[in-house]
């Protein structure tokens, strides 16, 4: 096979692993059915050199590099033959959609296990009353999934919705199970008759999974229902009541601000050589966002295609620049090898990502959510008036139990009262928890107050980190607002949102389906 065949068909291996990795974002990559890397958590590169292709992936646990021989396409899955350096006999990886590797069957077989299990502690546990209706059968229609087991305790006219999650389920799948109790309460009362009453809600999780659901319930309408949490140690069988009550006033740890213009000054250089290789006209239609202290992104409508780095050299006390490109998780070094490849890419990215892209395109596809935030971000004036423009923080990371976690946008409004924003593309029934989560956070960071030196006046976590330094934050708890295009708003949202707690000022934001091209809001919805 000649060499020209050879790069062609190299570059062919490149397309399809990076069309799979931008069509599924929660991929993983298994060697011998062990998971190496999950691509939730990963950064990958794939090139194209001297008629190889070459793929590397690092995490901060491995690292790995990796010459693709050949992709057998499979249901869901791609089965990648790969060639480790100086070795001859190629190896299988495979990559699939995500993490969970147990078989249809064996995973069925788990859940019924657990739900013969759940009964027997039920049954133990709650003398006198009687469990009815345990199930796990998917019904999309209500939005209930297998994973969980739902049913209900029956004593006389009252009567309990219950739902667990087995330990061998994952741990999003665990931690989103109040978001389906809520919606089992909900079903359970609007199906029983007039005799019996739904008055409460038994969450039951594995022992040692409950921080987070601990954290929501805490914020949730205790008026409208009985809220009760339970663990289940699954080996003893043994059931334990959780008091979730102290849960809602968290330690949350806030990363310090940085100055975006002081990014910028070091970076330059770097923003100037990748500026350099973009087409004529993509110049002004980029956005330049400092990531860090030392860390600049280019990106076209909210996708990252570059990124500049800055820091010391490992060989002396210099400082250098490393400019990597890719789009999404793909990260490739700029080199004077690698710049007609970064060219071809920026050729391809900005040819398909604009506002009359084709939708099956991969690069118009991918990351949604960014390019809906990035046009939200920039028309948010117009879009609400009441909210300051001018004070606007994206991708805020802040960390709670060890968990890392990032809002969306973050600003004031006119009155100085924080503002907590969550977007989706997309229908997702978990964005009122998810962004629960978020508002717990900002208002135990805003609740977290200290007198400054030399004045008594006390001032949040923001305001100590670097954040809102020109602004006066106002102590009252932050506002919530989720926005999503009209028709990808998830009919179980609005239901969720009623159960959440007074406390919790949410307005609920439809923008207009074609947002790509014209942002409007359609319609708001709010407690009142």
């Amino acid at each position: 096979m000649s060499a020209a065949v050879d790069a062609v068909s190299a570059a062919k291996l490149a397309e399809i692993l990076e069309e799979y990795l931008a069509l599924h974002p929660a991929a993983a990559l298994l060697e011998d059915g062990r998971v190496l890397f999950d691509m939730r958590l990963a950064r990958y590169s794939v090139t194209e050199s001297h008629g190889r292709c070459l793929l590397q992936l690092w995490s901060e646990e491995r690292n790995l590099i990796r010459t693709v021989v050949e992709i057998q396409p499979r249901s869901q899955c791609l089965r990648v033959m790969t060639r480790r350096m100086g070795s001859a006999k190629p190896q299988a990886l495979e990559l699939v959609p995500n993490s969970d590797r147990r078989t249809p069957t064996a995973r069925d077989s788990a859940r019924r296990n657990f739900q013969r299990l759940l009964e027997r502690v039920l049954t133990r546990a709650f003398i006198g009353s009687k469990v009815d209706g345990l199930r796990s059968a998917m019904d999309l229609e209500h939005s209930f999934g297998p994973a969980y087991i739902r049913g209900r305790l029956l004593r006389g006219t009252a009567a309990e919705a219950i739902i667990g999650v087995s330990e061998t389920e994952s741990s999003a799948t665990i931690d989103a199970i109040l978001t389906l109790g809520i919606l089992w309460l909900d079903h359970c009362r609007q199906k029983s008759d007039a005799r019996r009453h739904f008055g409460s809600l038994k969450v039951i999780v594995p022992r040692g999974s409950e921080q987070t659901t601990a954290e929501r319930m805490a914020w949730l309408n205790h008026a409208a229902a009985d809220f009760q949490l339970f663990t289940l140690d699954e080996r003893n069988e043994e059931l334990a009541l959780v008091d979730f009550r102290d849960r809602g006033n968290q330690v949350v740890r806030l990363v310090h601000a940085f100055s975006p213009a002081a990014a910028l000054a070091r970076c330059q250089s770097g923003i100037d050589t990748i500026l350099n290789l973009l087409p004529a006209n993509a110049k002004s239609r980029i956005e330049i966002r400092p990531r860090s202290a030392a860390e600049v992104g280019l990106t076209l409508h909210g996708l990252e295609f570059a990124r500049v780095r800055h820091g010391a050299d490992a060989h002396s006390f210099a400082h250098q620049q490393q400019i990597t490109f890719g789009a999404g998780a793909n990260e490739t070094p700029l080199t004077d090898e690698t710049a007609d490849l970064c060219r071809e890419l920026c050729a391809r990215l900005f040819a398909s990502r604009h506002r009359d892209g084709v939708h099956k395109d991969p690069l118009f596809r991918i990351q949604p959510e960014r390019w809906l935030e990035s046009e939200f971000r920039a028309g948010l004036g117009d879009l609400l008036p009441s909210l300051r423009s001018d004070h606007i923080y994206s991708q805020v990371p802040a960390f709670s139990s060890g968990d890392r976690g990032m809002l969306d946008l973050l600003t004031l409004d006119r009155a100085g009262r924080l503002v907590v924003i969550e977007l989706k593309a997309d229908e997702d029934m978990h964005l009122p928890l998810q962004a629960l989560d978020y508002w717990i956070r900002v208002r135990a960071l805003n609740a977290d107050t200290q007198p400054t030196a030399g004045s008594d006046r006390p001032i949040s976590a923001f305001q100590r980190e670097g954040y809102f330094t020109e602004a006066e934050v106002s102590p009252v708890p932050p506002r919530l607002l989720l926005a999503a295009p009209a028709l990808r708003i998830h009919p179980a949202n609005l239901p969720l949102l009623r159960y959440l707690s007074p406390q919790v000022d949410w307005e609920l934001i439809a923008l207009s389906e074609d947002w790509r091209r014209e942002l409007h809001i359609v319609f708001r919805k709010h407690p009142a």
